[in-house]
């Protein structure tokens, strides 16, 4: 709870000073509220980690339509909070060193579970002109042995948190993929073969059924194969809910000498950490990898989250998250608001025509990155991120754009926001 305090001439109103009408808000006051944000969106992604949880184990424990259906909500369910806490990525360090374990993409599917013969395998995991059958031979899930770059066999026969952790992004290769939220989606959609048409993956929940009913593929296989994909489904969820704890306590205010403890006490240095991540999210990952890469290749394997065809929301909610951290306000998934002095406030001491630019910027650019969720949920035509990306769609195509270009702006904007406050470079 915010306190009040009065002192002669000055009150002190949520860490922010209101001296003869004019606020000087304290990068201190700042850097708290930013820490009490994310605070809330990682404590909001564990709580729906654990109720994805739940209904994966519902889906292992009775596969049906029904259970595999609502594991696949509780996944998208999961991804709005945690998609709102990527603009802490880029500026702090604790961030930058983990996220890679929970939201890394794209991924080689090959490496986790059957796929379909024609895909082509990431090049980090084939030699050239080297022939594999690749619809059962290569996976952890098919074999309890694995051959990694030719360079040794890997013992795959127990399906642990460590072996999984043992192969995310092997001797360096990006693809080798093999943890977090996109793993996860995988095991519950499958592939999307759908190319740049409609539709999302389509897994049958016979993939989990432990009896003459398991299958893999285009035919019905072993059951102990269906055990081990139920099995790496669940350890791989059970790590999501540790990462997601151990980042909590980062952020937590009542753990001493934790990320969060440091953060505070940083002045210009933690506002800087802020004002960088919304940079880099905005411009780099946002309008360049996660868009302009995809829009430009008309590739829809280059889209965020490329199985269930949610990408439009997983972009939503980046901005959104860069909107929460500017504005100094987030929302929680039970309706509760934390808010309080924000990074806007404090750019507005020194020049009120750039804070307020940069917000106009920012709800320009959400408003555009929401025209794809507007296409995708259209009623009359609906078309996915994959489809917009389309060669030869053109309106489609002008709609990414639209927003790659909005974004960018963001990202201008922030370079003269961080000036405004006395930081020459981000």
């Amino acid at each position: 709870m915010n306190k009040s305090l009065v002192l002669g001439a000055g009150i002190l109103v949520a860490g922010s000073w209101a001296v003869a009408g004019k606020s000087l808000t304290t990068e201190e006051a700042v850097l708290t509220n930013y820490s009490d944000i994310a605070f809330a969106v990682y404590s909001d992604s564990l709580t729906t980690a654990q109720s994805l949880k739940v209904a994966v184990d519902s889906l292992i424990a009775n596969p049906s339509e029904k259970t595999l259906n609502a594991a696949r909500e509780a996944w998208k369910v999961s991804r709005v909070p945690y998609q709102q806490s990527e603009v802490y990525r880029f500026g702090n360090s604790n961030v930058d060193d983990w996220e890679g374990d929970l939201n890394a993409w794209p991924l080689d599917e090959g490496l986790i579970d059957y796929v379909d013969p024609n895909y082509n395998r990431s090049a980090s995991n084939i030699e050239e002109g080297e022939e594999v059958d690749q619809s059962a031979t290569y996976s952890v899930i098919t074999n309890n042995k694995l051959d990694i770059n030719n360079d040794g066999k890997v013992d795959t026969t127990n399906i642990t948190s460590s072996l999984i952790a043992s192969l995310h992004e092997l001797r360096g290769g990006e693809a080798n993929v093999s943890r977090g939220y996109h793993a996860i989606e995988f095991l519950l959609w499958g592939q999307d073969l759908n190319g740049t048409e409609f539709g999302a993956g389509n897994r049958s929940f016979t993939d989990y059924v432990n009896g003459a009913e398991c299958t893999s593929g285009v035919t019905k296989s072993d059951a102990n194969i269906c055990v081990r994909r139920g099995q790496y489904l669940t350890v791989s969820t059970d790590m999501l809910i540790e990462d997601l704890e151990s980042m909590v306590a980062q952020w937590n205010p009542e753990v001493g000498g934790n990320y969060r403890a440091t953060l505070v006490s940083e002045g210009q240095v933690g506002i800087k950490k802020a004002l960088t991540g919304i940079g880099e999210l905005a411009g780099g990952e946002l309008a360049g990898e996660r868009m302009r890469v995809a829009l430009v290749a008309n590739d829809p394997e280059d889209e965020h989250d490329c199985f269930s065809d949610n990408t439009h929301y997983s972009h939503y909610y980046n901005i959104k998250g860069i909107q929460n951290v500017y504005l100094g306000s987030y929302t929680r998934t039970n309706g509760d608001v934390v808010k309080g002095a924000s990074i806007k406030d404090l750019v507005a001491v020194s020049n009120g025509n750039v804070a307020e630019e940069l917000a106009v910027k920012i709800e320009d650019a959400r408003k555009a990155v929401n025209g794809l969720v507007t296409s995708a949920e259209s009623k009359e035509k609906p078309q996915s991120f994959d489809q917009l990306i389309g060669p030869g769609n053109k309106e489609g195509n002008k709609i990414v754009q639209g927003a790659i270009d909005s974004l960018l702006l963001v990202t201008e904007s922030t370079e003269s926001a961080a000036k405004a406050v006395g930081i020459t470079e981000l």
